[in-house]
């Protein structure tokens, strides 16, 4: 299940891709099928293993084509173990809702990312998110669970503030906001045959959807989108150097991002 829209975010055959928090990696292995050389880093040692599985796999079957590749990694988001300008496309999806320190993680997304490069960003959307907060303490207020619930609004100014340049924005996901509201209403800590009889069938409606993907629930999600969507994505590119001038030089777009989120963290 894809947030990222790729026919809104091109990708090219051997770009550079930084999976950002890639949890179970599936925009890693996405990228990875459309013959882009991935590097899927997240801290949960665990995940990291299963997606290094997964990346295997893949190659075993013939899944990437010529060219492309796979790396999974356990790494610290606000202090990436990559030189500047590494990416030609960085990904985060879902995770800056969990990170204190968000300014710290766009700085150094940027940092990472080629002058030119493409960003994608997606976090819970406010609407749906406010009403999961309302029905469950339990739903956020756990280790490592969600600390903020970002305006799309707030999240576009912190990415200008990075200094990148937005183009895009869109929500994706409208059929699983039912499901979070009903997984608060009757308990977020049910799971599997303990989950209250609404949540599990309409678990069923979203496998059998992801499984399936008929044409109904394809026209209903698109529908449902602009109004409830549960998470907001967005778009951006990182400003390219004018002609002659180095990183670094006084006025340049990087140092002025870079300066920028200097002070909002101060």
């Amino acid at each position: 299940m894809l947030t990222v829209d790729f026919s809104r975010f091109p990708l090219a055959p051997g770009d550079r891709v930084l999976d950002l928090g890639c949890g179970a990696g599936r925009h890693a292995f996405e990228c990875y099928r459309r013959g882009a050389r991935v590097v899927a880093l997240d801290r949960n040692a665990e995940e990291i293993r299963e997606v290094a599985r997964w990346f295997a796999a893949m190659d075993e079957a013939g899944e990437a084509p010529a060219g492309a590749t796979a790396t999974a990694m356990e790494g610290d988001a606000l202090a990436l173990p990559f030189p500047d300008d590494s990416f030609d496309v960085v990904i985060i999806s879902e995770v800056m809702e969990h990170i204190h320190d968000d300014k710290g993680v766009l700085a150094e997304m940027v940092r990472v990312l080629r002058p030119g490069g493409r960003l994608a960003v997606t976090v819970p959307r406010y609407g749906p998110e406010k009403v999961c907060w309302a029905l469950s303490d339990a739903y956020h207020e756990v280790e490592g669970g969600h600390i903020r619930i970002y305006r799309g609004d707030e999240l576009l100014g912190k990415m200008r503030e990075a200094g990148l340049r937005p183009y895009g924005t869109h929500h994706a996901h409208g059929l699983h906001s039912p499901y979070w509201w009903l997984k608060c209403a009757f308990g977020v800590e049910r799971d599997g045959d303990d989950a209250a009889l609404p949540v599990r069938a309409y678990h069923r409606l979203l496998v059998w959807d992801i499984m399936k993907k008929p044409l109904a629930t394809r026209l209903a999600e698109k529908a449902l989108d602009p109004l409830i969507g549960k998470s907001f994505v967005a778009y951006a590119t990182k400003p390219r150097l004018p002609e002659g001038i180095s990183p670094g030089m006084p006025g340049t777009p990087e140092e002025t991002g870079a300066a920028g989120a200097a002070q909002g963290q101060a």
